[in-house]
Protein backbone atom coordinates (compact mmCIF):
# COMPACT_ATOMS: atom_id res chain seq x y z
CA UNK A 1 0.00 0.00 0.00
CA UNK A 2 1.48 3.31 -1.11
CA UNK A 3 1.31 6.00 1.57
CA UNK A 4 1.41 9.69 0.66
CA UNK A 5 3.66 11.29 3.34
CA UNK A 6 1.85 14.62 2.95
CA UNK A 7 -1.48 12.99 3.83
CA UNK A 8 -0.19 12.28 7.36
CA UNK A 9 -0.09 15.99 8.21
CA UNK A 10 2.11 17.33 11.00
CA UNK A 11 3.42 14.38 13.04
CA UNK A 12 4.73 14.55 16.61
CA UNK A 13 7.25 11.84 17.50
CA UNK A 14 6.76 11.40 21.25
CA UNK A 15 10.11 10.41 22.75
CA UNK A 16 12.05 10.58 25.99
CA UNK A 17 9.43 10.70 28.70
CA UNK A 18 9.97 10.03 32.40
CA UNK A 19 10.21 6.24 32.67
CA UNK A 20 13.23 4.07 33.50
CA UNK A 21 13.51 3.48 29.75
CA UNK A 22 13.95 7.17 28.81
CA UNK A 23 17.42 6.56 27.34
CA UNK A 24 16.12 3.85 24.99
CA UNK A 25 13.10 5.97 24.04
CA UNK A 26 15.35 8.83 22.94
CA UNK A 27 17.27 6.38 20.73
CA UNK A 28 14.03 4.96 19.29
CA UNK A 29 12.49 8.38 18.72
CA UNK A 30 15.58 9.78 16.99
CA UNK A 31 15.55 6.87 14.54
CA UNK A 32 11.82 7.24 13.82
CA UNK A 33 12.10 11.02 13.40
CA UNK A 34 14.95 10.72 10.89
CA UNK A 35 13.13 7.94 8.99
CA UNK A 36 9.86 9.88 8.70
CA UNK A 37 11.64 13.06 7.60
CA UNK A 38 13.60 11.11 4.98
CA UNK A 39 10.24 10.04 3.51
CA UNK A 40 9.00 13.62 3.31
CA UNK A 41 6.83 13.59 6.46
CA UNK A 42 6.46 16.85 8.42
CA UNK A 43 7.70 15.21 11.65
CA UNK A 44 8.88 16.90 14.86
CA UNK A 45 10.39 15.74 18.16
CA UNK A 46 8.18 16.10 21.25
CA UNK A 47 9.30 15.09 24.76
CA UNK A 48 6.27 14.88 27.12
CA UNK A 49 8.54 15.14 30.17
CA UNK A 50 9.69 18.58 28.96
CA UNK A 51 6.48 19.93 27.42
CA UNK A 52 2.76 19.80 28.15
CA UNK A 53 0.81 17.51 25.80
CA UNK A 54 -1.78 20.29 25.35
CA UNK A 55 0.81 22.01 23.14
CA UNK A 56 0.25 19.27 20.54
CA UNK A 57 -3.23 20.68 19.95
CA UNK A 58 -2.05 24.26 20.07
CA UNK A 59 0.68 23.59 17.52
CA UNK A 60 -1.61 21.82 15.06
CA UNK A 61 -0.28 18.27 15.17
CA UNK A 62 -2.45 15.89 13.16
CA UNK A 63 -1.14 12.67 14.74
CA UNK A 64 1.39 11.31 17.21
CA UNK A 65 3.94 8.52 16.73
CA UNK A 66 4.49 7.09 20.21
CA UNK A 67 8.16 6.14 20.61
CA UNK A 68 7.91 6.20 24.41
CA UNK A 69 8.65 3.06 26.44
CA UNK A 70 7.53 2.00 29.90
CA UNK A 71 5.40 3.99 32.33
CA UNK A 72 3.63 7.10 31.05
CA UNK A 73 4.50 5.91 27.56
CA UNK A 74 2.95 2.55 26.82
CA UNK A 75 0.73 2.09 29.88
CA UNK A 76 -2.41 3.82 28.61
CA UNK A 77 -1.81 7.19 30.28
CA UNK A 78 -0.42 9.06 27.24
CA UNK A 79 -2.97 7.22 25.09
CA UNK A 80 -5.79 8.51 27.33
CA UNK A 81 -4.49 12.07 27.14
CA UNK A 82 -4.31 11.89 23.33
CA UNK A 83 -7.87 10.49 23.25
CA UNK A 84 -9.07 13.55 25.21
CA UNK A 85 -7.13 15.86 22.88
CA UNK A 86 -8.58 14.06 19.84
CA UNK A 87 -5.14 13.41 18.35
CA UNK A 88 -4.79 9.99 16.65
CA UNK A 89 -1.78 8.00 17.85
CA UNK A 90 0.17 4.90 16.90
CA UNK A 91 -0.08 1.57 18.67
CA UNK A 92 -2.65 0.11 21.02
CA UNK A 93 -5.46 2.03 22.69
CA UNK A 94 -5.95 2.86 26.37
CA UNK A 95 -7.20 -0.50 27.65
CA UNK A 96 -4.84 -2.77 25.68
CA UNK A 97 -1.87 -0.57 26.61
CA UNK A 98 -2.78 -0.61 30.32
CA UNK A 99 -3.22 -4.40 30.35
CA UNK A 100 -0.13 -5.25 28.28
CA UNK A 101 2.24 -3.24 30.48
CA UNK A 102 1.07 -5.27 33.48
CA UNK A 103 2.56 -8.73 32.97
CA UNK A 104 0.34 -10.25 35.67
CA UNK A 105 -2.90 -8.97 34.08
CA UNK A 106 -1.60 -10.04 30.66
CA UNK A 107 -0.99 -13.59 31.92
CA UNK A 108 -4.46 -13.76 33.49
CA UNK A 109 -6.08 -12.80 30.19
CA UNK A 110 -3.95 -15.21 28.19
CA UNK A 111 -4.76 -18.04 30.60
CA UNK A 112 -8.48 -17.22 30.29
CA UNK A 113 -8.11 -17.37 26.49
CA UNK A 114 -6.40 -20.77 26.72
CA UNK A 115 -3.05 -19.42 25.54
CA UNK A 116 0.22 -20.91 26.90
CA UNK A 117 2.19 -18.82 29.41
CA UNK A 118 4.58 -19.95 32.17
CA UNK A 119 3.23 -20.67 35.68
CA UNK A 120 3.63 -17.74 38.04
CA UNK A 121 3.22 -16.35 41.54
CA UNK A 122 2.40 -12.66 42.07
CA UNK A 123 3.65 -11.12 45.33
CA UNK A 124 1.93 -7.82 46.24
CA UNK A 125 3.90 -5.66 48.71
CA UNK A 126 1.94 -6.99 51.74
CA UNK A 127 2.88 -10.62 50.97
CA UNK A 128 6.61 -10.04 50.43
CA UNK A 129 7.50 -11.69 53.74
CA UNK A 130 10.46 -14.01 54.22
CA UNK A 131 8.05 -16.90 54.97
CA UNK A 132 6.10 -16.38 51.73
CA UNK A 133 9.15 -15.78 49.55
CA UNK A 134 10.84 -19.06 50.54
CA UNK A 135 7.73 -21.00 49.46
CA UNK A 136 7.89 -19.77 45.84
CA UNK A 137 10.64 -22.14 44.59
CA UNK A 138 8.57 -25.10 45.87
CA UNK A 139 5.65 -23.89 43.74
CA UNK A 140 7.52 -22.99 40.54
CA UNK A 141 10.71 -25.04 40.72
CA UNK A 142 14.25 -23.76 40.14
CA UNK A 143 15.62 -21.92 38.30
CA UNK A 144 12.89 -19.27 38.19
CA UNK A 145 12.61 -15.65 37.06
CA UNK A 146 11.81 -12.74 39.39
CA UNK A 147 10.83 -9.42 37.81
CA UNK A 148 8.80 -6.23 38.25
CA UNK A 149 5.61 -6.69 36.16
CA UNK A 150 5.45 -3.07 34.92
CA UNK A 151 9.00 -2.56 33.65
CA UNK A 152 10.57 -3.53 30.34
CA UNK A 153 14.09 -3.81 28.90
CA UNK A 154 15.02 -6.48 31.50
CA UNK A 155 15.13 -3.84 34.26
CA UNK A 156 15.06 -5.39 37.76
CA UNK A 157 15.03 -8.98 36.46
CA UNK A 158 16.87 -11.85 38.22
CA UNK A 159 17.27 -15.47 37.21
CA UNK A 160 17.17 -17.27 40.56
CA UNK A 161 19.13 -20.52 40.63
CA UNK A 162 19.05 -21.22 44.38
CA UNK A 163 16.67 -20.48 47.28
CA UNK A 164 19.31 -18.27 48.92
CA UNK A 165 18.94 -15.73 46.05
CA UNK A 166 15.19 -15.27 46.44
CA UNK A 167 15.18 -12.49 49.06
CA UNK A 168 17.63 -10.30 47.11
CA UNK A 169 15.82 -10.93 43.82
CA UNK A 170 12.45 -9.91 45.29
CA UNK A 171 14.02 -6.85 46.95
CA UNK A 172 15.53 -5.74 43.62
CA UNK A 173 12.24 -6.15 41.70
CA UNK A 174 10.35 -4.41 44.55
CA UNK A 175 12.49 -1.28 44.01
CA UNK A 176 10.72 -0.88 40.66
CA UNK A 177 7.20 -2.09 41.44
CA UNK A 178 4.67 -2.67 44.23
CA UNK A 179 4.02 -6.19 42.92
CA UNK A 180 6.76 -8.72 42.20
CA UNK A 181 6.21 -11.39 39.54
CA UNK A 182 7.87 -14.79 40.06
CA UNK A 183 7.70 -16.96 36.95
CA UNK A 184 8.57 -20.52 36.04
CA UNK A 185 11.77 -20.60 33.96
CA UNK A 186 11.35 -22.18 30.53
CA UNK A 187 14.58 -23.74 29.26
CA UNK A 188 14.83 -23.46 25.49
CA UNK A 189 14.86 -21.05 22.55
CA UNK A 190 14.16 -17.37 23.18
CA UNK A 191 12.01 -15.86 20.44
CA UNK A 192 10.27 -12.64 19.57
CA UNK A 193 7.63 -12.00 16.93
CA UNK A 194 6.17 -8.64 15.82
CA UNK A 195 2.58 -8.07 14.69
CA UNK A 196 1.19 -5.33 12.44
CA UNK A 197 -2.47 -4.41 11.97
CA UNK A 198 -5.70 -4.81 13.88
CA UNK A 199 -8.38 -7.46 14.43
CA UNK A 200 -8.86 -9.83 11.50
CA UNK A 201 -6.23 -8.01 9.45
CA UNK A 202 -3.48 -8.41 12.10
CA UNK A 203 -0.54 -10.38 10.74
CA UNK A 204 2.70 -11.67 12.24
CA UNK A 205 6.08 -10.75 10.80
CA UNK A 206 8.95 -13.30 10.71
CA UNK A 207 9.99 -14.84 14.03
CA UNK A 208 13.42 -13.85 15.43
CA UNK A 209 15.46 -16.33 17.46
CA UNK A 210 17.68 -14.68 20.08
CA UNK A 211 20.99 -16.28 21.04
CA UNK A 212 22.64 -14.39 23.92
CA UNK A 213 25.97 -15.20 25.63
CA UNK A 214 25.22 -17.76 28.39
CA UNK A 215 21.55 -16.93 27.82
CA UNK A 216 22.09 -13.50 29.43
CA UNK A 217 19.76 -11.40 27.29
CA UNK A 218 19.88 -8.48 29.73
CA UNK A 219 19.71 -4.66 29.46
CA UNK A 220 23.39 -4.38 28.48
CA UNK A 221 23.21 -7.09 25.80
CA UNK A 222 19.89 -5.76 24.47
CA UNK A 223 21.11 -2.27 23.69
CA UNK A 224 24.82 -1.73 24.08
CA UNK A 225 26.74 -4.78 22.86
CA UNK A 226 26.97 -6.72 19.64
CA UNK A 227 27.53 -10.19 21.13
CA UNK A 228 23.87 -11.22 21.07
CA UNK A 229 22.85 -12.99 17.84
CA UNK A 230 19.46 -12.35 16.25
CA UNK A 231 18.55 -15.05 13.77
CA UNK A 232 16.00 -14.13 11.14
CA UNK A 233 15.10 -16.34 9.37
CA UNK A 234 14.82 -18.06 12.75
CA UNK A 235 16.01 -21.45 11.55
CA UNK A 236 12.97 -23.08 13.16
CA UNK A 237 11.01 -25.73 11.22
CA UNK A 238 8.46 -23.99 8.99
CA UNK A 239 5.46 -25.58 10.73
CA UNK A 240 6.79 -24.47 14.14
CA UNK A 241 7.33 -20.91 12.97
CA UNK A 242 3.78 -20.77 11.56
CA UNK A 243 2.34 -22.10 14.83
CA UNK A 244 4.26 -19.48 16.83
CA UNK A 245 3.00 -16.73 14.53
CA UNK A 246 -0.57 -18.02 14.96
CA UNK A 247 -0.28 -18.00 18.78
CA UNK A 248 1.27 -14.52 18.77
CA UNK A 249 -1.56 -13.06 16.65
CA UNK A 250 -4.11 -14.72 18.98
CA UNK A 251 -2.30 -13.26 22.00
CA UNK A 252 -2.30 -9.79 20.36
CA UNK A 253 -6.02 -10.00 19.62
CA UNK A 254 -6.83 -11.35 23.10
CA UNK A 255 -5.39 -8.16 24.64
CA UNK A 256 -7.19 -5.94 22.09
CA UNK A 257 -3.95 -4.61 20.61
CA UNK A 258 -3.84 -2.58 17.41
CA UNK A 259 -1.35 -0.84 15.12
CA UNK A 260 1.73 -2.81 16.04
CA UNK A 261 3.29 -4.81 18.84
CA UNK A 262 5.83 -7.51 19.61
CA UNK A 263 5.41 -10.68 21.64
CA UNK A 264 8.29 -12.33 23.49
CA UNK A 265 8.22 -16.11 23.89
CA UNK A 266 10.20 -19.17 24.94
CA UNK A 267 10.00 -22.54 23.21
CA UNK A 268 10.71 -25.34 25.69
CA UNK A 269 13.58 -27.49 24.46
CA UNK A 270 12.18 -30.74 25.88
CA UNK A 271 8.88 -30.76 23.92
CA UNK A 272 9.04 -27.65 21.63
CA UNK A 273 6.00 -26.14 23.37
CA UNK A 274 5.83 -22.33 23.02
CA UNK A 275 5.16 -20.11 26.07
CA UNK A 276 4.14 -16.44 25.83
CA UNK A 277 6.08 -14.13 28.16
CA UNK A 278 4.84 -10.63 27.38
CA UNK A 279 3.43 -8.26 24.78
CA UNK A 280 5.23 -5.00 24.01
CA UNK A 281 2.80 -2.39 22.69
CA UNK A 282 5.47 0.26 22.02
CA UNK A 283 8.52 -1.79 21.02
CA UNK A 284 12.00 -0.37 20.59
CA UNK A 285 12.90 1.23 17.27
CA UNK A 286 16.67 1.63 17.80
CA UNK A 287 19.39 0.29 15.51
CA UNK A 288 19.47 -2.86 17.69
CA UNK A 289 15.69 -3.22 17.75
CA UNK A 290 13.82 -6.31 16.72
CA UNK A 291 10.69 -5.11 14.91
CA UNK A 292 12.76 -3.34 12.19
CA UNK A 293 14.93 -6.45 11.88
CA UNK A 294 11.90 -8.71 11.38
CA UNK A 295 10.25 -6.25 8.97
CA UNK A 296 13.45 -6.14 6.90
CA UNK A 297 13.32 -9.95 6.58
CA UNK A 298 9.77 -9.52 5.27
CA UNK A 299 10.99 -7.01 2.66
CA UNK A 300 10.05 -3.81 4.49
CA UNK A 301 12.74 -1.17 5.10
CA UNK A 302 13.04 0.76 8.38
CA UNK A 303 11.70 3.87 6.64
CA UNK A 304 8.72 1.99 5.15
CA UNK A 305 7.97 0.46 8.56
CA UNK A 306 7.96 3.87 10.28
CA UNK A 307 5.71 5.27 7.54
CA UNK A 308 3.35 2.27 7.81
CA UNK A 309 3.06 2.63 11.59
CA UNK A 310 2.56 6.42 11.37
CA UNK A 311 -0.23 5.89 8.81
CA UNK A 312 -2.00 3.46 11.20
CA UNK A 313 -2.47 6.13 13.90
CA UNK A 314 -6.03 6.08 15.24
CA UNK A 315 -8.30 6.88 18.17
CA UNK A 316 -10.08 4.23 20.27
CA UNK A 317 -13.53 5.40 19.31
Amino acid sequence: MKIDPKSLGKVAVLMGGSSAEREISLMSGSGVLAALRSQGVDAHEFDPSQRDLVELKREGFARAFIALHGRHGEDGTVQGALELLGIPYTGSGVMASAIAIDKVMTKRLWQAAGLPTPKYVALPRATQTRERIVQVPDELGLPLIVKPPHEGSSIGVTKVKGCSQMQDAVALAAKHDDVVLCEEFIEGDELTCPVLGEGDSARALPVIRIVAPEGAYDYQNKYFTDVTQYLVPSGLPEAEEREIQRIVVEAYRALGCRGWGRADLMVRASDRKPYLLEMNTSPGMTSHSLVPMSAKAAGMSYEQLCLHIAASAALDG
